[in-house]
C-alpha cells in the first residue's frame, strides 16, 4: 500500500512538472498592442473645376518596399529611412492613400462614378499613380523630434478602353509639425494627404474632358 501510495505522488509530481514546462514555452502575450491609425482628410478642389459625367477607376498606388507597409516612416536623413516604434498604420500606405483618393473625388460632387480598380467595373479612365514619398522628416541634423511630413505622389490618366495616357503630373505637399506629440505628427500626414488628394482631384477632372465620350 506504501508503494502504491508513493507511485501515485511520484506521478502527480511528474504531471505538475509537466505542466509547469509548457507554460514556460507558452507564448507571452503582448499587453501593449501597437496602437494604429488611419487618415481621413477633407480634401478641398479648388473653385472652376468642372464636373464631368465619366466614370473612374483608381489603382492602387505602386511604392518602393519601404513604403509599401503598415508602418509609420520615418527619415532622419535623405538617403535612410526608420519606422516609428509602437504604432502602425490600419493598413499599407497604398491601400490607406487609394481609399483617400476615391472618396476625396465622391466628396467633390464633380464626378459620375468612381471606385478602386478591383470592382471590375467598366470605366472611362483609370488613375495609376506611384507613392514616392510618404514619411515623416528631421529637415536639420541632430533634430530631437521630426519636423515635417513629406507627401509626394506621381499620377498619370489613362483613358480606357485605349489605355492611352491622357495626361501625366506629380502632387508633392510638405507640411510643418506643430508639436512634439505623435498626435502632431498624424495631423501634419492628414493636411499633407489632404493637400495631394485635393489638387490630384482637381487635375484629374480637368484634363480627363478631354477623353469624355
Amino acid at each position: 500500500m506504501m508503494g502504491q501510495a508513493w507511485m501515485t505522488r511520484r506521478w502527480a509530481w511528474l504531471a505538475g512538472a509537466a505542466v509547469l514546462v509548457l507554460g514556460a514555452c507558452a507564448p507571452i502575450i503582448n499587453p501593449t498592442a501597437p496602437k494604429l491609425y488611419t487618415l481621413t482628410p477633407r480634401a478641398v478642389v479648388e473653385p472652376g473645376v468642372p464636373s464631368v459625367s465619366w466614370q473612374l477607376l483608381v489603382e492602387t498606388p505602386t511604392a518602393a518596399a519601404g513604403v509599401d507597409t503598415p508602418r509609420i516612416a520615418l527619415a532622419r536623413t535623405p538617403t535612410t529611412l526608420d519606422y516609428f516604434a509602437d504604432v502602425s498604420w490600419a493598413d499599407r500606405a497604398p491601400n490607406m492613400v487609394q481609399g483617400v483618393i476615391v472618396q476625396s473625388f465622391e466628396d467633390s460632387g464633380r464626378i459620375l462614378s468612381v471606385g478602386r480598380d478591383t470592382m471590375g467595373l467598366r470605366s472611362d479612365f483609370l488613375l495609376k499613380s506611384e507613392l514616392r514619398d510618404f514619411q515623416a522628416e528631421y529637415s536639420a541634423p541632430g533634430a530631437a523630434v521630426p519636423d515635417r511630413v513629406h507627401v509626394r505622389l506621381s499620377a498619370k490618366l489613362v483613358a480606357m478602353p485605349r489605355r492611352t495616357i491622357e495626361a501625366g503630373e506629380t502632387f508633392d505637399a510638405v507640411v510643418p509639425v506643430r508639436g512634439r506629440d505623435f498626435t502632431d505628427v498624424i495631423a501634419a500626414y492628414n493636411e499633407a494627404l489632404g493637400r495631394v488628394s485635393g489638387a490630384l482631384v482637381g487635375w484629374a477632372l480637368r484634363n480627363g474632358r478631354v477623353g469624355t465620350p
